[in-house]
């Protein structure tokens, strides 16, 4: 096997309030981050997690679901806002006066 069909590690995480998962894989050059998300199991281990509506990023990043990875790459699924952010802060800015 050559140097550049190594395989390559990278990660997939997520999160909710009480409960973090992170799995550590190694996938094939030329995995994309959906195909590293399926591949972690976390699918079935949170079967709310809607791959065909969820926004995913890669360190931090919004990210395609076909983003090829790269070595050490960390993919991170999200979940959908509870509550607008600017409403939130608006809310907490009142109850401070």
């Amino acid at each position: 096997m050559a140097a550049h069909d190594a395989p390559i590690p990278v990660e997939v995480v997520y999160a909710l309030c009480d409960t973090q998962a992170l799995v550590e894989l190694k996938v094939a050059p030329g995995t994309t981050a959906r195909q590293a998300i399926e591949q972690s199991g976390l699918l079935r281990r949170f079967p709310q997690i809607d791959p065909a509506c969820g926004t995913i990023g890669i360190f931090g990043k919004a990210a395609g679901a076909d983003a090829v990875l790269k070595e050490g790459d960390r993919v991170e699924i999200y979940r959908p806002l509870i509550a607008d952010p600017k409403e939130a802060r608006r809310r907490r800015a009142k109850q401070k006066t």
